[in-house]
């Protein structure tokens, strides 16, 4: 069976920096042989895509794919922070002999212009727009200048680490533009699924309610059933029970804690109760579970 383009991806990191434009700064028309990920940390960027213009802002991501015509410009007003990178998604025998390029393709030799990698975020199995606002910020950030420390670094195996690095930083992106939101009942904005996920799973030591988890995040209980189940394939509350008996069945199988006190820990009402939850999820009860685990 042929590999899909997701799971041969082995990027090859060209450049990595933190560094400044100054204000009224211009690049001229140019197509990259590769993809840059610019990262706005403050300040205003400016970006021509043939005849439409983009104004990049504090937060957001630029990407920039391969045979791209772009301009960049920077505002009188202020100088632009834009920690960067350029990198292949696939490495190549010639990726550490390929430079950066500030080239238009008609200004290229028969040679540059072989250098052109396949663009492989715009297709159907990875998709990423130029212009990326991200929910949440600090993953990212966090991630790209761990990417820049290394490449600046060059510590032993350094290649390896940014190249673990980098998919990392992409999956953050990609999941980040497919998160599933539903809208707020008050309030401004939205929520992300997999932001009332890890509430579940970071409350799985007590009992939940839906109408408490319906107005921690301020969201019609019923949408947020259908929403849930329709990503998840089961209801909110069925998560919650499911990361519950998941903590009961390691702390059975790993800790010499008594099923009384695992039942006190993850917040049940009685060891009865307890029992019942548990058998009804894993088909026998907590103390014959733990000694098939430890046999």
């Amino acid at each position: 069976m042929e590999l899909s383009s997701v799971q041969t991806l082995s990027p090859y990191v060209r450049v990595a920096m933190d560094h400044w434009l100054h204000p009224g700064t211009v690049l001229d028309e140019r197509m990259l042989w590769d993809y840059e990920l610019l990262y706005v940390k403050q300040g205003t960027l400016e970006v021509e895509f043939g005849h439409e213009t983009i104004v990049a802002g504090s937060g957001d991501v630029l990407l920039f794919k391969p045979r791209q015509p772009h301009v960049l410009r920077v505002p009188e007003h202020g100088p632009v922070h834009q920690p960067h990178i350029h990198f292949d998604l696939h490495e190549t025998f010639d990726s550490s002999e390929v430079p950066v390029s500030f080239k238009h393709e008609k200004d290229m030799t028969p040679e540059e212009k072989r250098w052109f990698r396949d663009d492989l975020l715009s297709g159907p199995e990875l998709r990423l727009g130029s212009l990326i606002r991200l929910q949440t910020v600090h993953p990212f950030e966090e991630l790209l200048f761990r990417i820049i420390r290394e490449q600046e670094m060059r510590l032993p195996y350094y290649q390896v680490r940014v190249k673990s690095l980098l998919l990392e930083l992409l999956v953050c992106l990609l999941r980040d533009a497919q998160a599933p939101q539903l809208k707020r009942t008050s309030g401004k904005g939205s929520v992300r699924l997999e932001d009332i996920q890890l509430y579940l799973s970071e409350n799985a030591g007590r009992e939940l309610a839906l109408e408490e988890l319906a107005e921690q995040f301020h969201l019609n209980k019923h949408h947020l059933i259908r929403r849930f189940k329709e990503t998840y394939g089961i209801t909110p509350i069925q998560f919650h029970q499911q990361m519950r008996v998941e903590r009961a069945r390691s702390l059975l199988k790993h800790s010499l804690l008594s099923v009384q006190d695992i039942s006190d820990m993850l917040g049940y009402p009685s060891i009865h109760a307890f029992s019942r939850a548990f058998k009804n999820k894993e088909g026998r009860s907590p103390s014959a579970y733990r000694e098939a685990a430890t046999s």
